[in-house]
């Protein structure tokens, strides 16, 4: 199977577990990475045949500005859930971290779900 991906994208959003993090927006990266078969997108050049990594954007950017949640494992769920409403998408894999949060190295987590 092939593979779709959008890395490192940079959105900020309140989420966190300590009140500090619940008051104020904080960054977080998001690298999405869905897997399909794009061979039929490759015969026909339609963006309709394949993922759209522009929609992975519009979901993550709907999911952090959306619902404050404690854990990144929420809202990587919530993207990954989205992510295989796209019935061409088989697995998916969202990663999230959080480069502000420590003064020495960034915490995260990666998740992958299928259907």
């Amino acid at each position: 199977m092939d593979k779709i991906f959008f890395n490192g994208f940079k959105i900020s959003g309140v989420h966190g577990v300590f009140p500090e993090e619940r008051n104020i927006e904080q960054e977080f990266e998001v690298s999405i990475t869905a897997t399909l078969d794009t061979r039929q997108a490759a015969k026909s050049d339609a963006l309709s045949d394949t993922a759209d990594y522009l929609l992975f954007r519009k979901i993550t950017e709907e999911v952090v500005k959306g619902e404050s949640c404690y854990l990144i494992e929420t809202l990587a769920e919530k993207i990954a859930t989205k992510v295989l409403e796209d019935n061409k998408v088989t697995e998916v894999s969202v990663t999230i971290r959080k480069p502000s949060v420590l003064p020495n190295g960034i915490p995260g987590l990666t998740i992958t779900r299928s259907r």
